[in-house]
């Protein structure tokens, strides 16, 4: 039997694993969600002795029934090779007393790069077995990193065009850079006069437009999504929670059937998410922490169960962050909800009307296992700082963010569980950041001079994506307001 997909918004849509991949969003605005989250098939003491692509193949064969052993063990070797600079992958550092799962060995040095390898694949198979004669145009707002890692997994890919809009103030200068030096001649790059929720929702709206859906349709092309509310973006994560703990198991590090915690930097709350469904799967999770920055909206939903984005919006130093609209938190309010969709659709109108909505004390209890906190700017700069000096272990400001609410968790609670940090970006992707919070004495400097200065300091070996971007040509240079986004899409595709 098939594993179908459902909307958040209208359970009575349902489509296959590959049509939701295709597909992106629903065409009532909501997200797809499996029907029911499968359980793992193979015991975790033989997970253990797995690579992390046979890992990840055990994995998503239980939420992409609709693809065949051999079309998904295809798609994995393709996205999880040597672009990767390990052969492990997502490699675990043990740091003191804390794991740290380190997702940014790919080739744009983050954690997008797990699931945007394997996405186009994806996305092309299913074209395949749909029958789809359209171009795929691929339409994806970021807040840093989704944007290079979707570019890089679509570049030149036939059949594709994709279109990246990123706020023009809130990236890093690395992030930005990797962008707009993209050379694929499918991609195009725009910066928007606005921030991150600006770019998402201007992006829906777009999805959500018949008419222009139309209009692409009688010239070939069709929309689909590269942030993680497309599935086929979303299910690969969940690979890694799983080879993680499998690893740990392996490497002795843990019992079989132990709990471990897991602290995750989130904006989008994509990544915990997946961590959440790696839990419903089978894996001992104690607790699922949520880690947020200044912009700390999912701190206040846990703790208060009322979400609410009316409020400043906050440039950090972790921009992958400043998130108000957490796109992936409805899959886990329908969840919550029992499947409701109506009830999570009267939620999502609350949120979009007023910008806030309230959960009742039912679906608190649901989301029991979840913990939330935050890190002030200040105390991002402190905990960067003190793990090197400490330990000479150099932490991007995301997984310092984590690093922070980790100790805050560890003061409130007397447990003794192992703990997982979930690493999500080179340090070198910051460097700015970075470095001045190990001294301010770097404040000066320009952004590749410090990147050489982090590698004296640190040992750690430059990425090759750093050193392909240093002397790039800048390919693009569009910059739009908000209200010009649809009519940038058009021009693009000569509509």
């Amino acid at each position: 039997m098939d594993l179908l997909y459902r909307s958040t918004r209208d359970n009575t849509v349902s489509v296959k694993a590959s049509e939701a991949i295709l597909k992106g969003l629903s065409a009532d605005g909501g997200l797809f969600v499996p029907e029911k989250l499968p359980q793992l098939n193979t015991p975790l003491s033989v997970l253990a002795g797995m690579s992390y692509q046979e890992v990840a193949f055990e994995v998503m064969k239980e939420f992409f029934t609709d693809f065949t052993c051999e079309e998904l063990k295809d798609c994995i070797s393709k996205a999880y090779d040597s672009k990767f600079d390990t052969e492990e992958i997502a490699p675990i550092a043990k740091v003191g007393d804390t794991y740290y799962l380190e997702l940014f060995h790919g080739p744009t040095i983050a954690f997008k790069d797990m699931a945007l390898s394997i996405l186009p694949h994806l996305m092309i198979t299913s074209a395949k077995k749909n029958n789809i004669k359209n171009d795929i145009v691929i339409l994806t707002a970021t807040s840093g990193d989704t944007g290079k890692a979707a570019l890089a997994g679509f570049a030149d890919v036939p059949g594709t065009k994709i279109i990246v809009f990123y706020p023009k103030s809130g990236v890093s200068a690395v992030q930005e850079k990797q962008m707009v030096t993209e050379k694929g001649k499918n991609t195009h790059v725009v910066a928007i006069k606005g921030n991150f929720d600006d770019a998402q929702t201007g992006v829906k709206e777009i999805f959500n437009n018949k008419e222009l859906i139309q209009e692409l349709d009688e010239n070939g092309y069709q929309f689909s999504s590269a942030n993680s509310i497309n599935i086929g973006r979303l299910i690969p994560q969940v690979a890694y929670y799983v080879y993680t703990y499998a690893k740990l198991l392996e490497n002795q590090e843990i019992e079989n059937g132990e709990a471990i915690n897991l602290v995750v930097p989130t904006g989008n709350f994509g990544n915990i998410l997946a961590a959440f469904y790696a839990k419903e799967m089978g894996i001992p999770v104690n607790k699922l922490i949520c880690a947020s920055n200044d912009n700390k909206v999912l701190y206040d939903f846990f703790k208060a169960g009322s979400y609410n984005r009316n409020r400043d919006f906050i440039l950090t130093s972790s921009p992958s962050m400043d998130i108000l609209i957490s796109s992936n938190l409805e899959r886990l309010i329908y969840s919550a909800c029992q499947a409701d969709s109506k009830k999570n659709l009267e939620l999502m109108n609350s949120l979009n009307q007023d910008g806030i909505y309230t959960i009742t004390e039912e679906m608190k209890e649901y989301l029991k296992d979840f913990q939330g906190d935050f890190a002030t700017e200040a105390e991002v700069a402190e905990t960067i700082r003190r793990i090197f000096k400490e330990t000479n272990y150099l932490l991007d400001t995301h997984t310092a963010v984590a690093a922070a609410v980790r100790e805050k968790y560890k003061k409130e609670n007397s447990e003794n569980i192992k703990t997982v940090i979930i690493s999500t970006a080179s340090p070198y992707k910051f460097a700015r950041s970075v470095m001045e919070a190990i001294d301010d004495k770097y404040g000066q400097m320009e952004d590749f001079a410090l990147i050489d200065i982090m590698k004296e300091v640190s040992g750690v070996e430059l990425p090759k994506a750093i050193e392909e971007i240093r002397n790039a040509e800048i390919k693009h240079k569009t910059v739009v307001e908000v209200g010009e986004m649809e009519k940038t899409v058009k021009a693009f595709l000569g509509l």
